[in-house]
């Protein structure tokens, strides 16, 4: 297994507050997404962090050898409609509860 702490960087600091009509459809569905990882356990937790100087999303990636973090995030709906970006940062193991 591959582990990851991902980092979704949105297009500007005041992303949240900001959004388009069409920024707000891509986030519910990067939601959805993200959730769809989650049922399938190649996510772990994903979420919002609210930093004062900018929000952001961190999600955690437990996924096979044979998959690649890149092509994973590249097809969440937010990105591919160039609002924003992912950082990849691999971990060299994740332990979770249950």
């Amino acid at each position: 297994m591959k582990y990851y702490l991902c980092k979704y960087i949105p297009p500007r600091a005041d992303f949240l507050a900001t959004m388009t009509a069409d920024e707000k459809d891509w986030m519910k569905q990067h939601g959805a997404f993200l959730d769809a990882l989650l049922e399938k356990g190649q996510i772990v937790a994903h979420g919002p962090v609210m930093d004062p100087n900018g929000g952001y999303g961190v999600s955690l990636y437990q996924i096979t050898d044979d998959l690649e973090i890149e092509a994973i995030t590249s097809q969440d709906p937010i990105v591919r409609n160039g609002a924003g970006h992912y950082e990849h940062h691999p971990m060299l193991h994740l332990k979770a509860r249950g």
